[in-house]
């Protein structure tokens, strides 16, 4: 495929696998689209699904996939640990190869437009395929989540790009836009100590934390955080997202949890991956890790795996979550 668009929507389902298979199953039911990965996690009642497709494609896929959710997830009894405001909570387009980010901008309108046209779910359009500067961050448009959804739509500021300030208790609302690659990812504690999760959070993330009625810029930027619990794991995490891997790796991101959770007393056991992550953030990882040496790809790759602790609480498998190899192992390079 020349022209390559990744859409990775998060669905509030994490835990009936008849429901999710639903949903993945009306996505690949568009002509031209191939799900690369389905990520569910029962303790965030979450699943991430990654596919592609061309421009032309990828849109039909993505309006399919929001559809079956809207008639599969009944958000009035939804719990998770995962913030979230509707039964597709977000559907980001990144453009991959020959395709421009202007471009993925106008496949989220279209998406938006027949999310409330045809399936009645309103939409928030955010990132790059936002209208105003305050919608352009997942957390400000999703602030106050579904159960504070009923006021936000009475405030005059918030009201959908898409659709009439009417709350939808079954589906909710839907954020839909286009932004480059982001890598979904957590960082394990050694413990349950979710209060130490929620320091080293605030301590990383790029908005920092308000100290004295000050805020404090955190240590890395492009970097969000939030601390978490992994109830069967029984573990808390450090659930971030790194909106710009050239500006903040992975493997710079562990370190500085690590040194944080070491002030607070705590350990790391190693990360894990949401969804899928590119090859060259691993790779960076496994120079890092071997003091800068000139390793082969393959032997690279398994370097920043293991410097990530990326295999701590499941096996790890390139060909299932790295995505140029699983690209070309399905056939759409």
């Amino acid at each position: 495929m020349d022209h390559i668009v990744e859409c990775v929507p998060n669905f509030s389902e994490g835990r009936d696998r008849a429901k999710i298979d639903r949903i993945a199953s009306a996505i690949a039911s568009a002509p031209g689209v191939r799900v690369l990965n389905v990520d569910p996690d029962p303790d965030y009642n979450r699943v991430v699904i990654t596919f592609v497709g061309g421009p032309a494609t990828i849109g039909e896929g993505a309006f399919r996939g929001i559809r079956e959710a809207g008639r599969a997830i009944d958000m009035t009894s939804h719990k998770g640990n995962h913030p979230r405001m509707g039964a597709t909570d977000v559907c980001p387009f990144v453009p991959v190869r020959g395709v421009t980010m202007d471009e993925c901008v106008r496949i989220a309108q279209t998406v938006g437009r027949r999310t409330w046209e045809e399936a009645g779910i309103p939409v928030y359009l955010y990132e790059r395929a936002a209208r105003t500067p305050s919608r352009q961050n997942l957390a400000d448009v999703r602030r106050g989540e579904y159960e504070g959804l009923a006021a936000k739509l009475r405030d005059p500021d918030w009201r959908p790009d898409f659709g009439p300030p009417e709350f939808n208790a079954r589906s909710g609302a839907t954020i839909i836009g286009a932004r480059p690659f982001l890598i979904a990812w957590n960082v394990n504690l050694a413990s349950d100590n979710l209060g130490a999760a929620n320091e080293i959070a605030r301590r990383v993330r790029e908005s920092g934390r308000v100290e004295n009625g000050h805020r404090v810029p955190g240590r890395l930027k492009s970097a969000k955080a939030i601390g978490v619990m992994l109830q069967a794991r029984r573990i808390a995490q450090v659930s971030m997202n790194l909106t710009d891997f050239a500006v903040t790796p992975p493997h710079v991101a562990f370190d500085a949890c690590r040194e944080e959770a070491a002030k607070l007393g705590e350990k790391l056991n190693g990360s894990e991956l949401v969804g899928l992550i590119p090859k060259e953030p691993l790779l960076m990882a496994g120079r890092h890790a071997s003091g800068g040496a000139d390793l082969p790809e393959e032997k690279a790759i398994a370097a920043g795996i293991e410097y990530l602790g990326l295999a701590a609480l499941e096996p790890f498998a390139p060909e299932k979550k790295v995505l140029e190899i699983v690209l070309e192992a399905r056939g759409a390079t």
